[in-house]
């Protein structure tokens, strides 16, 4: 479907190091990999801690790379600085978790949303109020909104004006972070449809970052699962319940709580804790959950490989998909 055109973005070999006191050094992003198609919704999904947000913040150009580079329309945007920078964002915009931390609580959201067509000086001040009140209407807030405080507005209100704004310059790509984890499950199905259209009208492509595994199925065309820095798998989201084959993933799919189920249906657990990044074991880095280790998961540390058409896996036992693992 995506897989014929040339990537929008790519993410080649990305590895993000922090430097810790007693000369250690915590490796959040691990040799990273990955492609977003236009039009497409790539989800990363993991538990906490796994690495997904510092990538989101390495993409977005909120933090720098170890090494590694990100191309956007073939072109190396890995380090551009300055001017060069500036108009990079308005290409790529990102929408955080909490948009309070975001807002400056002094500003009305009417100015909030207009803000960046100022800076760029795209429009006037009255032609940006004006294009505020469309960009307002567009997520379905109503032009009122633009005379309140964001300490005024409830969550799901609060997280349609930061997608207001993040649409004000009209980006190809949204970074979306957690973007519904702090909002009620009703408010966030809405978001999350809002998203979804929005993406149909304006041809939008996303980067959906989460660790609700059920909900980036249903809003992602393609999944990346991420574990402790490193992507473990990359499938195809229609066939990600049936065709997953990496342990982690099929964990997560175990522990996934449908309201469907019966009463009395398993609820699958991952025993154990993930390693702490600073003492990640050698060879595969999920060997000290993992129930189907063999010999060489201790000692080799497993590549991402394609086992099927677009579909790839690291793992020592799925190499070959005739394998139950």
């Amino acid at each position: 479907m995506f897989e014929d055109k040339l990537p929008i973005l790519e993410i080649r070999n990305l590895t993000k190091q922090f430097a810790l006191e007693g000369g250690k050094q915590l490796t959040a992003v691990d040799n990273v990999s990955l492609e977003l198609y236009s039009g497409q919704s790539l989800g990363i999904v993991g538990e906490s801690g796994c690495g997904k947000s510092t990538l989101a913040k390495i993409v977005a150009h909120l933090d720098s790379v170890t090494s590694g580079n990100i191309r956007y329309m073939n072109r190396d945007i890995t380090h551009l600085q300055g001017e060069e920078l500036r108009q990079n964002r308005r290409k790529l915009q990102m929408i955080f978790q909490d948009p309070s931390a975001s807002f400056n609580p002094r500003m009305k959201i009417g100015n909030i949303v207009s803000e960046p067509l100022l800076n760029f000086k795209l429009m006037n001040k009255g032609e940006a109020r004006e294009e505020t009140k469309k960009l307002l209407a567009m997520v379905g807030l109503p032009e009122t909104i633009m005379s309140r405080y964001p300490h005024q507005l409830s969550g799901g209100q609060k997280q349609r004006a930061a997608i207001a704004r993040a649409l004000s310059l009209k980006p190809e790509i949204l970074v979306c972070d957690e973007a519904t984890s702090d909002l009620d499950v009703s408010i966030q199905a809405q978001v999350v449809q809002l998203l979804v259209d929005l993406q149909k009208e304006q041809g939008l492509s996303y980067i959906f970052i989460g660790h609700d595994l059920a909900l980036i199925r249903n809003i992602s065309h393609r999944i990346a699962v991420m574990y402790l820095g490193r992507i473990v798998e990359v499938i195809d989201s229609e066939v990600l319940t049936t065709e997953a084959v990496h342990p982690y993933t099929k964990a997560l799919l175990a522990s996934v709580f449908s309201v469907k189920g019966e009463s009395n249906s398993a609820i699958g657990v991952i025993e154990g804790d993930p390693p702490s990044p600073l003492e990640i074991p050698l060879g595969c880095s999920f060997n000290s959950r993992c129930t189907k280790c063999v010999g060489k998961c201790f000692g080799e540390k497993p590549e991402l490989k394609e086992v099927k058409t677009n579909h790839f896996t690291a793992c020592h036992l799925c190499s070959d998909l005739g394998e139950d693992v």
